[in-house]
This record gives C-alpha cells, structure tokens and sequence, in this order.
C-alpha cells in the first residue's frame, strides 16, 4: 500500500504525510552523488528539506570531496545525506537499495561520462549508461509493482545525442545524430526512458542537458582544464596546456543552475522530456579567450594542439533551444558564459596560489591535469 501523499507541487514544500498524521520528508536516491551534477542536486535536495541517499561505487581511495560539507555521521541525529556502496551495473543490488530506502524521487546521474574515453572505452561507457539505465528502470518497475508506491526517475541525458545535426539550435523534436560511444548510449537511455514510461507507466523524465560547467567540474573536462592551466601559468606554476580542437562549439551553463531544472521535472503533473541550455554557443577559441584575458594573459604562447585529443568523429556546434523548459517548467539559466567562466577562474586561483605556498615551503608542486593530460571537447 502506498502511504505517501501524492509528490508536492514545485513550491519548496517538500513535506508528505504517512499513516497516523506524522510527517515524513522526502526521499531521493541519486546515482552518481559525488560527481559535478550529483553534489549540487544533492545540496538543493537537503535544502528543499529532502532526506537524500547517494549511490557511490566501492573503492580504496575516497572520491567524496564534492559532498564533504554535506556529509555527516550517520549516527548523529537529522542527518539528510546516507552513502550507499552500489553500482549500476549490479542489478540485484540496484534493486535492495530501492527497496531499502523507499525513494520518492530517483536521479540517474551514473556513468562514464567523458566523451573522448568513450572512444578508447566503448564497451563500459556502453555498459554504465546503456545497460546501467536499463537496471535501474526494471528495478524501479519491479519495487513499483511488489509495493504499489510510485517512484519519479530523472534520467541524464545529454546534448552530445545531437552530435553532427545540421539543424541549430537544437530542441527536443531535432534529430538525433550521435558521434561518439558515449552518445549512442545516451540515445539508447533516452529511448529506453521513454519505453518503459510509455509500456509500464512509470514516472520518467529525459533531461537533454547540454554542456554543463562549474569550480567543480573534472580536471580532465576541457573548461576546467583550461581554467586550472591558466591559473597555474599566471602564477608560474605551469607553461604549457595541451589542447584539440579550438574551433568546436557548444552551449556551455552553470551546472548549479541545470540541476535545478532536474529537479522541477519531477514536479510535474505528467512525465515528459526537456532540452536545457543557455540559448548561447561558444567555442573553445573563445573559453580561452575569456579564461586567460580575465587574467590579463594571451593565451596563444601557452596553448599547443595535439592531434591525439581530436576525436575520431568530432561535433561542430551544439546549441540548445530550452523554450520548453521556459514555458512549462519556469526554469532560464542565471549564470551567463563570462560570468561562469570567471567563477570557474576565482575558485581555481585559489587552488593554484595553494599549490605556490607549498612550492615556495619547499614541497613538490604536483603538475596539474592542464599540463599532463588533456582531452577533446566533452
């Protein structure tokens, strides 16, 4: 039986009653919790006053930094935030962890999410999103079906499913023209999505999200690498940074922002599928631009190309058109691309004049992932 009252309109009352007059905050299970997306959806969940669980995969070394500040003892009282080993992949686990913390809302952020691995890691990037999507919809199916509570999943899905379309900006009745491992599985998510929504009346959402940035986005993602490099040369810490392809575009907004609209599509009355972007496209050319001119650098002595970080089959322009998003959702992004650019600038001065206080201590100054590795466009 289901003992939860139907999921509040988007007004921030994230309260729900259970049997006998008590009341219960909501709960979200969110996959790929200590990623860039994963640690901001979860602080506007505990915000909003959401009891969150996160998913994270078992290792020796700790990938928690993103939600340090959000984490506490579990022991202690009111805790919002409680960490699960899990994988997607893993399908009788997927469904013990539904059934143990009983979600009301569920967010798929898992995968391998990095365009140029894909290439050189077809077949797990194919695995993680396509069959790990896959898991997570029967699981949600079958705790539906055993229990009768109804359970609202986000499903990650990406712009780069557009790849090579010659229809710009792109909404969401464009065609879709994949270039890579990663997008071919994202479109296969996509579809699944709709599938069992349509076939099992599941409450599912597509989210095509197009490029998405922030202080906290991997070091190996071609924003962050250039602001981490630019920092590091301003201060001497580094010379060089090794780049692909200057001339791609894409639609670039604050992930801070994009999460925000995650979760305003599990508000809705009906399930449905959203493009969300800024409306603007830049390209690489113009990250650099923007990045070194806001130190006062020329970013031209410093940048080489490396054919390695091309991809195979690259993706010109991607610019999205969120009207959709606007009309039905309310949502517009806030952070525009200067202003995301500069923050992303702020937050990585801060780590390079670090790592300067350590060198001028005497300690090794580690090379950044600007200097050492670098990759195409993701």
């Amino acid at each position: 039986m289901n003992t939860h009252a139907p999921s509040a309109p988007p007004d921030g009352n994230q309260i729900v009653t259970g049997l006998g007059g008590f009341t219960l905050s909501k709960r979200a299970l969110i996959t790929g919790v200590t990623g860039q997306d994963g640690s901001y959806l979860c602080e506007l969940l505990i915000a909003k006053g959401y009891e969150v669980h996160g998913i994270i995969r078992r290792s020796s070394t700790f990938s928690t930094e993103r939600i340090e500040h959000l984490y506490h003892d579990t022991h202690l009282p009111g805790v919002r935030l409680r960490l699960h080993y899990g994988d997607l992949l893993d399908a009788s686990c997927l469904r013990r962890l539904i059934s143990e913390c009983k979600p009301d809302e569920v967010y798929n952020l898992g995968a391998q999410s990095h365009v140029r691995t894909s290439f050189d890691q077809p077949i797990y990037t194919c695995e993680t999103i396509s069959l790990g999507t896959l898991n997570l919809l029967e699981a949600i199916r079958d705790y539906r079906d055993y229990t009768g509570k109804d359970v609202r999943l986000y499903q990650a899905s990406s712009s780069e499913m557009f790849g090579n379309t010659r229809e710009v900006p792109q909404s969401e009745s464009t065609r879709f023209y994949p270039r890579s491992p990663y997008a071919c599985s994202k479109v296969h998510a996509f579809w699944q999505t709709i599938n069992h929504r349509e076939a099992f009346g599941i409450f599912a959402c597509n989210g095509i999200l197009f490029n998405h940035e922030s202080p906290r986005r991997g070091e190996t993602f071609v924003t962050r690498k250039i602001t981490r490099a630019a920092t590091r040369i301003k201060l001497g810490l580094q010379e060089t940074i090794y780049l692909g392809n200057l001339d791609a575009q894409r639609d670039w907004g604050f992930a801070g922002d994009f999460v925000q609209a995650m979760w305003l599509m599990l508000q809705q009355h009906d399930p449905d599928d959203y493009v969300v972007a800024t409306g603007e496209s830049h390209s690489v050319r113009e990250f650099l631009n923007e990045a070194f001119g806001y130190l006062d650098l020329d970013w031209q002595p410093h940048v080489k190309i490396d054919p390695k970080y091309f991809r195979p089959t690259e993706v010109n322009v991607l610019q999205g058109d969120a009207s959709k998003a606007r009309n039905l959702l309310g949502w517009k992004p806030r952070v525009r691309f200067n202003d995301l650019v500069r923050m992303m600038i702020d937050a990585d001065m801060k780590l390079a004049q670090q790592e300067q206080t350590l060198a001028s201590a005497g300690f090794a100054v580690r090379q950044g992932a600007g200097h050492a590795e670098g990759v195409a466009v993701s």
